[in-house]
């Protein structure tokens, strides 16, 4: 498989709790942090080529709740979503994991599984 990377933020504990997940099963992955690395248009776009934009644009968090009412109105179709998560990386729904061809978006320990064929206990 190809190299697995892993976005998102250091302190989110969705992203901590892939993380550990992740060592406790033995699959390097390399860390992308959005404030620190940055995100760009190419990986978003690239990302969306998986998923809809409604399920890369994290609503239910506290940078969407921050944002004022007329800014989260504008926020209608995949444009508008990237332009968003551009200006504000956190609204990203956490973590993106990038695996060969697949993505996973949040931690789903099924999905894990899955992508990286281990069995259930």
């Amino acid at each position: 498989m190809a190299e697995t990377v892993l976005y998102g933020i250091e302190n989110c504990d969705q992203v901590r709790r892939t993380r550990q997940w992740l060592r406790a099963h033995a699959i390097a992955a390399r860390f992308h942090d959005f404030r620190r690395d940055g995100l760009s248009r190419e990986m978003l776009e690239r990302w969306l080529s998986h998923v809809p934009w409604d399920a890369l644009l994290n609503r239910r968090g506290l940078a969407w709740r921050r944002l004022d009412a007329s800014r989260r109105a504008q926020v209608v179709d995949q444009a508008s979503a990237v332009d968003a998560m551009l200006a504000d990386p956190t609204l990203v729904r956490r973590p993106v994991i990038e695996a060969g061809e697949r993505l996973l978006i949040g931690f789903s320990e099924p999905a894990l599984r899955t992508t990286f064929e281990i069995a259930a206990p």
